[in-house]
């Protein structure tokens, strides 16, 4: 592997599964629509509860503004972040992506994932 995850290295028994999801996932805040694709993906992380990724080309990037937040994650990579800017204070870094993610979580580069709890996330 060109870019292998140091978390499966040290803990080769972690469950994350990453599967499409057969519905529609629509992200909305602030009355906006932020998100709306049939190609997305659901990652699965126990304890965590499941998260759908967004291929970026379903996501209106100009409703969003880029941030220098960041964080890592041993098993999927670095994050970077995105204001939800129709959610105000609430869409503060409401989104992620893992641009160069490790190879095990490939399938979620240029995906990106958003917080329940900052925008609305419907999936039927």
């Amino acid at each position: 592997m060109a870019n292998p995850s140091p978390g499966f290295a040290r803990n080769p028994s972690k469950e994350l599964t990453i599967e499409r999801y057969e519905g529609e996932v629509v992200v909305r805040a602030g009355g906006d629509t932020i998100a709306t694709s049939r190609k997305a993906l659901r990652l699965s992380e126990p304890p965590y509860p499941a998260v759908f990724y967004i291929p970026f080309a379903d996501v209106d990037f100009a409703k969003l503004a880029k941030t220098t937040h960041s964080t890592h994650c041993p098993y999927k990579g670095d994050a970077s972040y995105w204001s939800v800017l129709p959610a105000g204070k609430a869409g503060e870094n409401a989104m992620w992506a893992y641009e160069a993610p490790y190879d095990e979580s490939a399938a979620i580069r240029n995906h990106a994932a958003f917080y329940p709890d900052r925008v609305t996330i419907t999936a039927g």
